[in-house]
């Protein structure tokens, strides 16, 4: 049976995107909500088009975390999601959230972690001198980017790379990665295994 997918989103929306893209080119998962925190985001615009249901719980309508998440939480169970896809959704998450739908929400995180947690990754990068950069798909829980690595691509770091091609060379392994660590969890896949590629790998 197919796995019913919802995914949360704050921006632009291209890791949802290619998520329902790939969704609709298979038969293990099939979008049923796209979530947005922002009014204005226009991944909602590309979910119209695909013909996904999308709605808006903006933070900023609640005074606090609690009351936002319930409003979430309404929207979510509405549609009764088998996993959630976080794409690009900023908010932090409380353990009460995350723990309403343990071991079913996944996260894409441009880093490979356990190195840099958190933002400003590929500034934090070319900071660090490091060699390697890419962005790993995990498993949430309540410790900050800390969940069981499910996926990472990897690319190497060129001497002239800057933090914006550093971010353009990663959302392309990120476009690779989400769609088929999303396919295989989906199957009920958890353990992450090397996959070859040239010049660059996967790890999903």
């Amino acid at each position: 049976m197919s796995k019913r997918v919802a995914v949360l989103i704050s921006g632009r929306g291209t890791n949802m995107a290619v998520l329902a893209d790939s969704m609709a080119e298979g038969d293990v998962a099939t979008p049923v909500l796209v979530l947005s925190n922002e009014e204005e985001a226009d991944g909602l615009r590309k979910a119209a088009i695909r013909n996904i249901p999308h709605t808006v719980v903006c933070h900023r309508d609640f005074p606090d975390r609690a009351s936002f998440e319930a409003a979430m939480i309404a929207k979510l169970d509405a549609v009764r999601p088998d996993i959630i896809c976080l794409a690009g959704f900023m908010r932090i998450l409380t353990s009460e959230f995350i723990d309403r739908y343990e071991d079913r929400i996944l996260n894409i995180h441009p880093s490979l972690l356990p190195r840099h947690k958190g933002l400003n990754t590929h500034a934090r990068v070319l900071e660090a001198g490091d060699v390697e950069h890419g962005c790993t798909v995990h498993l949430v829980t309540n410790r900050l980017d800390d969940g069981p690595v499910l996926g990472q691509a990897r690319i190497t770091v060129e001497p002239d790379d800057t933090p914006k091609s550093l971010s353009s060379r990663v959302q392309r392994q990120e476009h690779r990665l989400y769609p088929a660590v999303l396919d295989r969890f989906a199957r009920g896949g958890r353990e992450p295994t090397y996959i070859s590629m040239p010049s660059d790998s996967l790890l999903c």
